[in-house]
Parts: C-alpha cells; structure tokens; sequence
C-alpha cells in the first residue's frame, strides 16, 4: 500500500556530525564527544531511575505547515511474525512520540538540548505537540528512560543520542518500543528488529566528497591530517570512498603546526603533486594548513569553516567542504516556516537541524507498518532509508570564494 503526503501527518521541515569520536558531529569546544569511555566521579553513586519527566508544554503550531512534505513514502506488506529475541519491543497503546535525550548530563546537555529544541520546533509547526513527551536522563539513565517510554505505550521512542547509549540499549534493554536512534553502532553492525539510525556522522559527508572529487577528474590525491579523532575518522571514511571509486592515495601527511614541519609538507608536495589534497583539521588550523599546500584543488572536512570571519576565509579559496542545507541555504523557502536559534554556534545548529528532520521521520515510523522506502529534502541533508533500515544523508558541497561559501556547481 502506497501512503503519501496527502495521508500522512504534514512533518515540519523534514528535515537534516554523529557524533564526535562517536560519529558525530563536529568536535567543539564545550561539548564533549558522542563515542568513547565517558569521564567518571571518583566514587561510584548507586544510580537510581529518574523522575518522570512532564510532557514539555506545547509549541504554538506555526502557519502555515511546511511546504516540504516526503514526496513518497510506500509501506511493505504486513510482515510475518518476528521470531523470538532477547529484547521485546512492545506494542504501542498509543500515538506518543518519546524523546530521550541525556538532558541531565553535564557533558551532553547542551547537544541533547539542541536535539530538543529542533524537534519541538518541528513538531509545533505540524500541529503535533501534544503527541511528544520528553523524557530527559542523565549519563547513566538511559535505561530507566527507555523503560519509561516502553510504560508509555510510545509508538516511537526517537533516541539515544550517544554511541554508549546506543550500544546499552541494544544490549540491555528489557523492552523497547520501535526507535529511531539518533547514532550508529559500529561500522558493519546491523541494526535489531524495529531499530532505525539518522545522525550527523561525518562519515557520509566524507563519502560525498570523494565521489564528487572523482567526478571533477581528480584521480590522485595527498592527504593532510591533524591527530584530532574526528578528523582522522573523516579521513578514513574519504579514503574508502575514495579507492571504492577508483582514485589514488599517495601519502598521508600528519600536520603538525611547527613551520619546519609545514616547509617539508610543501616541499615534498611539490615534487610529488597530487591532482588534489585532502584536508583533514579544524577550523582553526585550516588557513595555516592551507597556505604550505600547493596551487590546485583542497577538499575539506565539514567542520572547515566553522567561526572563521570573512577574511580568514579568504585564506581558504577554493577550498570545497560538505555544509547541511539548513546553515549552507539558511534562507530557503524549503525552511521559511521554521523558526531559526540563531545560536551563532555551527554544532548546536547542526542538532538543531538533526531534531528537525528527527520528527519528520519519527512520524512516518509512528505508524503501524512503517515505510520501507522514505526519501526527501531535510535540513541535514537528501535523506534515504536504506534496506538495512539507516536514514543516510547527503549534504550541499561548497566552495569557499572571494571570503564567502556558496554552492559548489554540479559538473
């Protein structure tokens, strides 16, 4: 049976890093990353369920309601009955929609925040506040707030948001209803039954580049990389798109600040020059990186341009970059009904974003037969489901010119 827009509940903006180390998002200062041991107290406190949290007061619906629904969405024949697994997922009882966010957590908060406030948003320009309840936890609550949603009879829980979480849930949940986590498990780890993925990794930005150098005739390419673990990650990720597509590594470069160190860089890509470099650091080694490599093509991370002013980025011409379209085309009417942070923070906005397109999807999830086929414009990017039940993205290319990023050209 086909269900579209015209029967399904009009989804706020549809919408669009996973989470540092973890596959987030975008390292930055103030948040910690999404993956990896969590610092822990130096005694150890019995954990105890938190307080049920309220159903946060409704959004005031913005008209009118978005003019991006899903395009299509076509359901798959009722499926037989599961077999058996060590986790139950429960039957909704009725139309809810559960958050789970570590809203508690003083490393997460801030992210988890964000998170919230992109899916109310959506969720009050729908008309649907009323059907989400939150349910916030601290850094080791996340089980009790899983067992809360499942009490609920959720139809979706949307949640967790770290890559700790995630596997804790997975692993130790007694019961859970269908949910949308907002990470991933490890690369080549398939989802349970009744579990689907979106999250900002930056992975998937990676892999975009690649295909997109190859498409500009780029066939050789150096790579310069910081030790930070996101950039090492976003380097890993381009370099296996990159080879799958058929291109060529030459050397992998460590950066290193030290202009001794630098001066060697460029003389050695000088004798060797590749068709393109890769480069792999943060925004605030970006310009001096940029300035020992030589004339020709730079692809970057998606965090290049992050709080760089007019005239730093002029020091990064031509360097192309993956943005989500809600910071790379902020003024599209794809967005006009929704409202906007303006939290001049580049990573809080990408959650926020990520909040947005998470209601889009954990409405189409809310119903009975979930869809098998999903595909549409997000604030985080071209949003797909795929067979193995994650919801990949694709973001906009841009190319730093004249101390502006704007949409790169297709070929």
């Amino acid at each position: 049976m086909a269900v579209t827009p015209a029967n399904l509940p009009r989804a706020a903006s549809a919408l669009a890093l996973a989470l540092a180390t973890s596959l987030f998002i975008a390292g930055c200062a103030g948040l910690g990353p999404f993956s990896g041991p969590r610092p822990r107290p130096a005694t150890t406190v019995p954990i105890s369920p938190p307080a049920a949290v309220p159903i946060s007061p409704p959004v005031v619906p913005i008209a009118p309601p978005p003019a991006y629904p899903v395009p299509e969405v076509q359901t798959a024949p009722a499926p037989m009955e599961p077999l058996p697994s060590p986790t139950t997922d429960t039957r909704p009882t009725s139309d809810t929609i559960c958050l789970v966010l570590p809203l508690q957590s003083p490393l997460y908060g801030a992210a988890a925040a964000a998170v919230e406030a992109g899916f109310l948003a959506a969720a009050g320009t729908a008309g649907s506040a009323s059907r989400v309840r939150v349910i916030g936890h601290g850094d080791d609550g996340v089980l009790p707030a899983f067992a809360a949603a499942a009490e609920a009879g959720a139809a979706v829980a949307v949640g967790p948001l770290t890559r700790d979480d995630l596997k804790t849930v997975l692993a130790l949940a007694l019961a859970r209803p269908r949910t949308l986590a907002l990470n991933q498990q490890e690369e080549g780890a398939a989802l349970p039954n009744e579990v689907y993925a979106l999250s900002l990794s930056v992975d998937s930005d990676a892999e975009l580049l690649a295909r997109r150098a190859y498409a500009d005739g780029m066939r050789v390419m150096a790579t310069v990389t910081s030790d930070a673990p996101l950039q090492r990650r976003f380097r890993a990720a381009f370099v296996a798109a990159w080879e799958r597509a058929g291109g060529t590594i030459t050397r992998n470069y460590r950066f290193d600040p030290n202009p001794d160190v630098l001066s060697v860089l460029r003389r050695e890509l000088a004798v060797r020059a590749p068709d393109a470099v890769l480069l792999a650091v943060d925004s605030g080694n970006a310009g001096l990186a940029r300035s020992f490599l030589p004339p020709g093509p730079v692809y970057a991370s998606s965090q290049i341009a992050d709080d760089l002013t007019a005239p730093m980025l002029r020091d990064l011409e031509g360097v192309r970059y993956v943005e989500i379209p809600w910071l790379a085309e902020p003024s599209s009417v794809m967005f006009a009904s929704l409202p906007h942070t303006g939290s001049g923070d580049p990573v809080l906005d990408r959650l926020y974003a990520l909040g947005l397109d998470a209601f889009a999807i954990a409405e189409l999830l809310a119903h009975p037969i979930p869809p098998d086929r999903v595909e549409f414009e997000g604030a985080t990017g071209h949003i797909s489901l795929t067979p193995a039940h994650i919801f990949v993205r694709e973001g906009r290319i841009m190319l730093i010119r004249g101390g502006q990023a704007i949409p790169y050209p297709t070929p």
